[in-house]
């Protein structure tokens, strides 16, 4: 539905949850499957071009399989479950499964070093962990001392393993699922912040009704008849977002691509599946604009979305004059469902998040709690309770009293409002780097620096960029006998690949003689990112 102003405004005003007391994603799924089990739920395609098909009532089938197979390994009501898949169908049945068995999920990203993996597993308590033959060594490495006992790998055989495809096979299709409803835990995602370990994130199973009744209505305004692709992976909240919140809680099909980045081959897959609605990140919005002539794909495309951070002019004029389809922004966080967006029918203003969705009631305020006037900046804030947030943190309720202590919880983003009711983001209240869609926490990228015998000190701050809108840039303060040199610098950014995920290494270093500090000895991440953006052209 195309939305004018008039509309949107009668639907803050009238908007209600009424989330139902028992919903929960695997009965919605299997509603779509017993209305057409044939219809194609996932189109899958990988790198080499190899293609499959998954349909609603395979989906349903296999997750009532895996998730009876769960139930005898051991796994209970409540029980935290790993996840590090790749983009594979299976990842579907896994995490439907686990649901199934009354499990939690915890996506983990396929990059996560074993330190990464084992601080999850710890932190999560999680018994039990799926992987495939990608993200298996990491995952033996990372088990000692962990709470893993449980290893399940899905396409292949591995000593200590059991195989997702046999548990599958000698599992009942017909076997009994858990009970759950609304308000029972669903996923805990962890997210970065700007010091410490990276936060576990917990959202229980109202958060994919309430995917369904804000994200898909009034950002993708998806329907059963699309075929939408969100070009993100399965260990990111922004998948339980879009392939699981808008896909499978409307009934679309959807596309999933194993394959790297190539804007002419993610252009030629757009053509080729007849995709309706996009969902890409800014990056690969500037690359797809970088191609010549556009034009000569033929898409069927409605919509294109943006997330992950703001949105330059020229992509997305290059594609308005390529498909005639204007790139709408919208703006969440892993905690949250789509909290501003521009929606469909509204004009999409240069520089604009869009305005709040219907139903979280986002709010600008300032330092003290109070609502901003029209025109000055505040942080963007949700009051505690809507269950379009986070229900709290994962086994630690000293982070829920942080988090929702002031009767706000602040997203840590800055913006303002405009007379017309748009938002404009004005950077982040904290240090958080937002580099090609991934959030990345400084205290991360430092923690691995540091760990390289030639570094002293590092400070990471986000660092302009035309095509990346911000880079991840590390000032550091060299060990004595360690001279700078585009060779250390190599080596540096390898070592951190190495130690953490590779998407977090800086792509930028700058060697100093010392780091700004605060009186109490803190180091001044502002200072330095102020020095990165002045006199950069946002444009």
């Amino acid at each position: 539905m195309r939305y004018s102003s008039q509309d949107y405004e009668r639907e803050v005003k009238a908007f209600v949850w009424d989330i139902p007391a028992d919903y929960n994603i695997v009965d919605v799924v299997e509603g779509h499957a017993k209305k057409d089990p044939n219809k194609v739920a996932i189109f899958w395609e990988d790198g080499e071009k190899k293609t499959r098909r998954l349909t609603f009532g395979e989906l349903v089938d296999g997750a009532r399989r895996f998730g009876g197979a769960l139930q005898k390994l051991g796994v209970k009501k409540g029980d935290p479950i790993l996840h590090v898949l790749p983009r594979v169908p299976e990842a579907y049945v896994a995490q439907l499964g686990t649901f199934c068995a009354g499990g939690v999920a915890v996506p983990c990203s396929e990059m996560l070093k074993p330190k990464e993996i084992a601080y999850r597993a710890q932190a999560s308590g999680a018994k039990v962990i799926v992987a495939d033959p990608s993200t298996a060594a990491a995952v033996e490495e990372a088990r000692e001392g962990t709470p893993l006992s449980t290893l399940i790998l899905i396409g292949g055989e591995r000593p200590g393993w059991q195989s997702f495809e046999r548990l599958l096979k000698e599992s009942s299709g017909k076997a009994a699922k858990v009970k759950i409803g609304a308000e029972d835990p669903m996923t805990v995602n962890f997210t970065s912040g700007t010091t410490g370990n990276p936060k576990p994130v917990v959202h229980k199973q109202h958060w994919m009704f309430c995917h369904n009744r804000v994200t898909a209505r009034y950002w993708w305004d998806a329907a059963a008849n699309d075929i939408l692709w969100a070009t993100t992976a399965p260990g990111w909240a922004k998948w339980y977002w879009s392939p699981f919140g808008v896909a499978l809680t409307t009934g679309a099909s959807q596309l999933l691509y194993n394959g790297r980045f190539e804007a002419e081959r993610y252009l030629e897959l757009l053509e080729k599946y007849r995709i309706t609605k996009l969902c890409a990140t800014p990056t690969e919005y500037r690359l797809f604009a970088q191609v010549p002539d556009m034009a000569r794909y033929k898409l069927v495309l409605k919509d294109a979305l943006s997330a992950g951070e703001p949105l330059n002019v020229e992509p997305i004029e290059a594609f308005k004059r390529a498909f005639g389809v204007t790139i709408r922004d919208g703006y969440g966080q892993t905690e949250s469902v789509c909290l501003v967006c521009n929606y469909p029918g509204i004009a999409v203003k240069p520089g604009a998040m869009g305005k709040p969705t219907p139903g979280p009631g986002a709010t600008l305020i300032d330092e003290k709690g109070n609502p901003v006037n029209k025109g000055e900046v505040g942080e963007i804030a949700v009051r505690p309770g809507n269950p379009a947030i986070f229900d709290g943190y994962w086994k630690a309720p000293e982070l829920d009293r942080e988090a929702f202590s002031e009767g706000w919880y602040r997203t840590g983003d800055l913006a303002r409002m405009d007379d017309e009711g748009y938002l404009f983001f004005e950077g982040r209240a904290d240090d958080v780097i937002l580099t090609s869609g991934y959030r990345i926490g400084p205290f991360e990228v430092e923690d691995a620096l540091v760990s390289h015998p030639a570094v002293v000190e590092a400070a990471a701050v986000a660092s302009p960029h035309r095509e990346r809108g911000e880079i991840v840039k590390a000032f550091i303060v060299l060990a004595k006998g360690y001279t700078p040199s585009e060779a250390l610098v190599k080596e540096l950014q390898d070592h951190v690949k190495r130690v953490t995920a590779p998407y977090k290494y800086p792509r930028a270093i700058e060697f100093v003689t010392e780091l700004p500090k605060t009186m109490s000895g803190k180091t001044k991440r502002a200072e330095l990112k102020r020095r990165e953006w002045e006199g950069w052209d946002r444009r």
